[in-house]
């Protein structure tokens, strides 16, 4: 089971690749990443979008629920 420095840094990767890839894309989600970048910043929307991502998989382990992408 990996420490939460561990995951904590996968969630921030995963965030900044995901920022990366708004700005090739024009979906919801995407729009709203770049939207939090230019209003905060990048590191803090990186973190933002990281923290997004653990409450979604906290939400997802919970229920037992399967993600679907909007």
């Amino acid at each position: 089971m990996p420490n939460d420095a561990y995951l904590r840094t996968l969630l921030i990767l995963g965030a900044r690749v995901a920022l990366q890839m708004s700005a090739r894309r024009n979906d919801k989600v995407s729009r709203r990443a770049i939207t939090l970048k230019l209003r905060c910043g990048y590191q803090k929307a990186v973190v933002a979008l990281a923290a997004k991502n653990a409450r979604i998989v906290w939400a997802l382990l919970r229920r037992e629920g399967e993600y679907r992408y909007a």
